[in-house]
């Protein structure tokens, strides 16, 4: 056998049962919508859990115990999640483009103002700019927790991942309450969408970095982490920045 630093990846089951259960996901996510559909929907949600579950948990034995994540591997890791990230960027831009170009030119359909006749927005110095203090608040321990990774300071790193998830909840809490009190819905024409759809992406990218985050800190507390090996707690940082941004 020839000594080369590349992964072989082995045969796995994953990418087709994933691609299935995203699809049963789908269907049953529309069919939900329709009026009926939640046990196929149910049933999608599950086993698309156990499926990245199971696969993750590949991934974690061949970075980890197997050393198939040598230098070279990690590099190309390394770019994978910063081309993932700019995808999330052009994503959120769309989000953004909506906002302004209404924002900014609004049409006699709602009234030539903005927010639109009848809409009552949410104060931007209340929950919002709270929501925005914790977000940058677990920014700083994020990054502490990286720090102190580099200097092998395990409990530390513990602790300050702790903080790091404690906010990411505490943020979720926050949305999840202005979302119940706001004065308008959804429905409410194009100001309604446009700010539960791009927040409510926000609130999700923000729940799925909480969890990324919360296996870093399960990682760390198995000694997953070394001063020199730790990219899967660098992925999680650099996707929380990225939410931070946003």
């Amino acid at each position: 056998m020839v000594i080369q630093p590349f992964h072989l990846v082995d045969q796995s089951p994953w990418p087709f049962i994933g691609a299935t259960r995203a699809f049963g996901l789908t269907v049953g996510l529309v069919s939900w919508f329709h009026g009926n559909g939640g046990v196929c929907l149910g049933f999608g949600v599950v086993f698309l859990i156990l499926t990245m579950l199971f696969w993750w948990r590949d991934v974690v034995r061949e970075g980890t115990y197997l050393g198939f994540h040598t230098s070279l591997v990690c590099r190309g890791l390394r770019f994978g999640i910063l081309l993932f990230i700019f995808s999330e960027v052009i994503f959120f831009f769309g989000f953004f483009w909506a906002f302004f170009h209404r924002r900014l030119a609004p049409t006699p359909e709602l009234g030539c103002v903005w927010p639109p006749v009848g809409v009552f927005p949410l104060n931007a110095f209340a929950v919002p700019l709270l929501n925005t203090s914790v977000l940058l608040a677990s920014g700083v321990t994020v990054t502490w927790a990286h720090h102190a990774i580099i200097e092998g300071s395990r409990d530390e790193v513990l602790r300050r991942l702790v903080y790091t998830v404690a906010l990411g909840g505490y943020f979720t809490y926050l949305q999840g309450n202005e979302y119940y009190d706001a004065p308008f819905r959804i429905r409410d024409g194009i100001y309604g969408t446009t700010f539960f759809v791009s927040t409510g992406f926000h609130g999700a990218h923000v729940l799925i970095g909480t969890i990324f985050l919360g296996t870093c800190l399960l990682r760390g507390y198995y000694y997953h982490f070394s001063t020199t090996h730790h990219f899967g707690f660098e992925a999680a940082a650099w996707y929380w920045h990225f939410v931070d941004v946003v």
